[in-house]
């Protein structure tokens, strides 16, 4: 009976064989007739951008594509994002270049946002799509007639959030529970930037161990204030204001006022696709301790200045992005702190992708340390800060991909990886 069994199936599969080639052939014809596109983007939804612009092809690699389109984002002045569509044509489409962007509402969902960015996407498609066989299978509808008004902000391009982040978790021997508060208002124009930031945040250890209960906190705030002016498409200058306090730093009161001015060498017009900024900041700086420091103070006066360094672009290659951040307190330049960081993400060749990030950082400036030995629980609950010299970390990663160049099917069953 099973033998039966399995020659009925070996012959149905046999008979399938004819409809499996006849449609795998159609669907091949149509990939030759569509536009090939590679899209590099770091939190798109693919499966939803398949499914409502299914007239093109998704390759998986750069160089099989006929356009590559780049979506790069930045916060708005209204709270939202800003995402920028660039398309760049390749192979016959050579020289057929295009830029869109998409302005977000801070109280927009994700599913609208999702879909005007995916409707973004269709309309830059257009142009290369009215140039292949497939254009037939596309209809341009008009929803209706909309009348252009001079829109009203009666707020005057102020943004206000308020966020609150009570989470715990529960074992037998440990419980924790961790309060984050916060509020922010931001005024943002082409002319000037003003940003105001205030956070708490309160967490509780409690464990037992030994038949003995120990609890231990660790709680912060902070105050910040920011105001930046535009001087013209390279230069901007401003200023940072900042109260504080930290019981992991040992900082009952901190101040600090830091003017800075800026130069990008590339204009903050391009800052999507590459940005390479320097900023230098001198200020002031007031400690009030709650244990005496290392230097036997309880309270201080200081001066301190900085020097950053940035450095981002996004290519059809690949991402590089870059700082430098150093700082010395005037009165002792050994009292210092430099850190260099980045991120590499490049394609060597077709299938193959290489990506490093690393981080190395001199530190010099713990001035605030607390006198004295720290117990046990404050080491393993990171509720102090501890005295280091320096900080490394990094990481490296391959991706090599072969198969199909297509991945233009959706099918969501059973998610991805485990159940």
């Amino acid at each position: 009976m099973k033998n039966i069994i399995q020659l009925t199936a070996a012959s149905f599969l046999l008979m399938l064989l004819p409809v499996i080639a006849s449609a795998q052939e159609n669907a091949d014809s149509l990939r030759e007739n569509a536009v090939n596109v590679f899209i590099d983007c770091w939190r798109c939804d693919m499966n939803y951008i398949r499914e409502e612009i299914p007239y093109v092809n998704y390759v998986r690699d750069v160089r099989e594509a006929d356009v590559y389109i780049l979506q790069t984002t930045q916060s708005a002045g209204s709270g939202g994002q800003e995402y920028t569509f660039t398309f760049i044509g390749q192979e016959e489409f050579e020289g057929k270049n295009d830029t869109l962007v998409y302005y977000s509402n801070p109280d927009e969902t994700y599913d609208i946002t999702r879909q005007n960015t995916t409707k973004m996407l269709s309309m830059g498609l257009m142009r290369y799509v009215a140039r292949t066989p497939v254009f037939a299978e596309v209809e341009i509808e008009h929803l209706g007639v909309s009348t252009i008004e001079e829109a009203v902000d009666n707020w005057n391009y102020w943004v206000f959030e308020i966020e609150m982040d009570p989470d715990f978790e529960l074992e037998e021997s440990r419980k924790s529970m961790n309060w984050d508060n916060s509020l922010s208002a931001s005024r943002v124009t082409s002319e000037l930037k003003y940003e105001f930031d205030a956070d708490m945040r309160f967490r509780r250890t409690t464990y037992k161990y030994e038949d003995t209960t120990y609890v231990r906190d660790r709680n912060s705030w902070s105050l910040d204030n920011l105001i930046v002016k535009s001087i013209s498409e390279h230069w901007s200058a401003g200023g940072r204001v900042n109260l504080s306090s930290t019981t992991y730093r040992n900082l009952r009161a901190g101040f600090r006022f830091t003017p800075a001015v800026e130069y990008n060498i590339f204009p903050y017009s391009q800052s999507t696709r590459r940005q390479l900024r320097m900023l230098y900041g001198l200020g002031y700086v007031y400690n009030n301790y709650i244990d005496t420091t290392i230097f036997n103070k309880t309270e201080e006066h200081l001066f301190e200045q900085s020097l950053n360094i940035a450095y981002q672009v996004q290519q059809k290659w690949g991402s590089v992005n870059i700082s430098l951040e150093a700082s010395s307190y005037l009165h002792d330049l050994s009292k210092n702190r430099i850190e260099l960081d980045g991120r590499l993400n490049i394609r060597i060749f077709k299938g193959l992708s290489l990506s490093l990030n690393g981080g190395v950082a001199k530190i010099n400036n713990q001035i605030s340390l607390p006198k004295g030995d720290l117990d046990e629980a404050e080491i393993l609950l990171e509720l102090q800060e501890l005295q280091t010299a320096y900080s490394i970390e990094g990481g490296i990663g391959f991706t090599y991909t072969f198969g199909s160049i297509y991945n233009n099917v959706v099918n969501p069953r059973f998610g991805r990886g485990r159940y």
